[in-house]
């Protein structure tokens, strides 16, 4: 690299950032389901638009304010995939007078309470626990998800879109057998739901949207959209379950080493809990790390180091394990170059991208 790096880095391919677009756009296009790809990964205005190039008009947030975010930036069709929020029914209502916007409801009361404040409508997807156990109702409470949609038929500015789900269970899988099943179970899930509900609600749409299952299944010919988000980068975790390859990592968090302890066999790096989050991996032979260590390039980054990874972080702190012949290969002062777990969530804690060129790529902050 032709620039200087001095303090932790998030590092952006952005040829492989962009071919991992390219791949899931050409996915949905096979399947003919529409393609709502989940902007709370990457939450930036620039890489959004490489979306805009592979034909993407629908996108998918989490919060309010990133909803409001990429409505400044353009896009017009957005589902705020997080329950609705009753505080924030007013901001609601003014990003729906100037969008098509979707949002998340499973409970009569919150129905209520967001028909009876709006002036302007919005589309409603009722939320399915198809595995994540994180929210939504039950898919097999018929009763809970009629009186939903009941309470929407009664509504004024609320419309009926269909079922929403998240098998954020996949995650938990450790190879593409098992996301299959992930996939295969989910689905059906919904599918019931919709035959169920299909006299009735006859367009009622199903969404879907885990980045395992979009990534390793091929046929999503029974859903109407994916929604999956991590793709767009990829992370140790999802390389772990085997729904990516090495190659398709588009980020890295670079990291100056501030002390080498050799008797330990030991990195010390600047680069912790503030730059990598929480999020802990448990590797088959039960040892627990906060990220992957890459060979180190002029180009970028190279294939994954054996042995070498992140075993313990502090707050600004990291501390590296690595065998010896790494340890030799080494000094203080040069970077290394770590794959974090959970990209979504480091990514977060930066102000910006920086391109393997130099240039900066700002990102949406709260």
């Amino acid at each position: 690299m032709t620039f200087p790096i001095t303090k932790p880095t998030l590092l952006l391919d952005e040829q492989k950032c962009k071919a991992n677009i390219r791949r899931m756009a050409e996915k949905a296009k096979r399947s003919n389901v529409e393609f709502r790809p989940h902007f709370k990964t990457h939450q930036s205005l620039e890489i959004g638009s490489w979306f805009r190039s592979e034909g993407v008009t629908k996108i998918t947030v989490s919060s309010v304010d990133m909803a409001w975010y990429f409505a400044r930036g353009g896009w017009t069709d957005i589902t705020i995939a997080f329950p609705v929020n009753i505080l924030e029914i007013e901001a609601i209502d003014k990003l729906a007078a100037s969008v098509t916007l979707n949002v998340l409801l499973e409970a009569p009361d919150t129905t209520q309470l967001l028909d009876a404040k709006l002036k302007h409508t919005v589309n409603a997807f009722i939320k399915i626990n198809i595995g994540n156990n994180r929210a939504g109702l039950e898919p097999d409470k018929v009763e809970d998800i009629s009186a939903v949609i009941e309470q929407i038929s009664r509504s004024r500015h609320i419309a009926f879109k269909g079922f929403l789900g998240h098998a954020g269970n996949s995650y938990a899988c450790r190879n593409k057998e098992e996301i299959l099943k992930v996939h295969t179970a989910s689905t059906s899930q919904l599918l019931e739901l919709k035959d169920h509900f299909k006299d009735d609600y006859p367009n009622l749409l199903l969404s879907v949207g885990d980045t395992p299952t979009c990534s390793v299944a091929e046929d999503f010919s029974m859903v109407d959209e994916i929604r999956p988000g991590v793709f767009v980068f990829f992370d140790a975790i999802m390389l772990n379950i085997t729904c990516c390859t090495q190659r398709d990592i588009a980020t890295t968090i670079a990291c100056p080493i501030v002390a080498i302890h050799k008797e330990k066999n030991e990195i010390i790096i600047y680069g912790g809990r503030v730059h990598f989050a929480s999020d802990i991996f448990t590797q088959s032979n039960g040892s627990q790390i906060f990220g992957y260590i890459v060979e180190n390039s002029d180009n970028g980054w190279g294939n994954l180091c054996d042995g070498v990874f992140v075993k313990k972080i502090s707050q600004e702190h990291g501390m590296i394990t690595a065998p010896k012949e790494f340890i030799e290969s080494v000094s203080v002062g040069d970077l290394i170059k770590v794959i974090p777990n959970h990209i979504c969530t480091a990514a977060n804690l930066f102000t910006h991208y920086t391109t393997l060129d130099g240039k900066r790529i700002s990102r949406f902050r709260f």
